[in-house]
């Protein structure tokens, strides 16, 4: 800044020098004379001027300007490759995505295929024990019917030979009961 107050100060000087040297008056209008010193002055201070902000602060603004071109240059850099690194990671996570989603569709499709082979295999189980149980039952009918049907000649053979015996007014013997039976079936199916 005190290169600016010299400049400023040296401009004044030369002015007012180049004023009483001329020891001219001044009108309303600036003779030639007058006006080339004016402009001779003006000249000179320009060219201080300019190369004192050609020397001193010209490099500094272009430092600074540099400076930060490369800064918003690094900047820009970094959100490029920060968005290259966010779509990377975008793309990886749908991959993922997608893959989780095809596994989680490839255990449901598992799971539903297992449920099916249990519900099928409990069902063949399940008519398999139906079938013993109904050959069961049905053996134990068949049993309990000729069970039934044995107790049943008995008693029909005890009846029989009782009521054979009075109507005969003898004695039926058991031989004779048996025969009586016999015939009775036969004659019944």
């Amino acid at each position: 800044m005190s290169a600016m107050k010299l400049i400023s100060v040296g401009t004044v000087l030369l002015a007012c020098q180049s004023a009483l040297a001329a020891d001219e008056v001044v009108g309303a209008l600036p003779t030639v004379k007058q006006g080339a010193a004016v402009a001779a002055t003006a000249l000179v201070v320009f060219a201080i001027t300019a190369a004192f902000l050609m020397t001193v602060v010209w490099p500094k603004i272009s430092k600074g300007l540099a400076e930060r071109e490369a800064k918003i240059r690094s900047e820009i850099e970094a959100a490029e490759n920060a968005r290259a690194q966010a779509k990377a990671s975008l793309e990886m996570y749908q991959k993922n995505l997608a893959e989780a989603n095809s596994k989680a569709q490839a255990m449901i499709q598992e799971a539903k295929a297992q449920q099916q082979a249990q519900l099928v295999e409990m069902k063949t189980k399940a008519e398999a024990q139906m079938a013993m149980e109904k050959d069961k039952v049905m053996r134990e009918i068949e049993a309990a019917k000729k069970q039934a049907l044995a107790e049943i000649y008995t008693q029909t053979s005890g009846i029989a030979t009782m009521v054979a015996g009075r109507i005969l007014q003898r004695e039926v013997n058991g031989a004779d009961a048996e025969k009586f039976t016999l015939e009775a079936i036969s004659s019944y199916k």
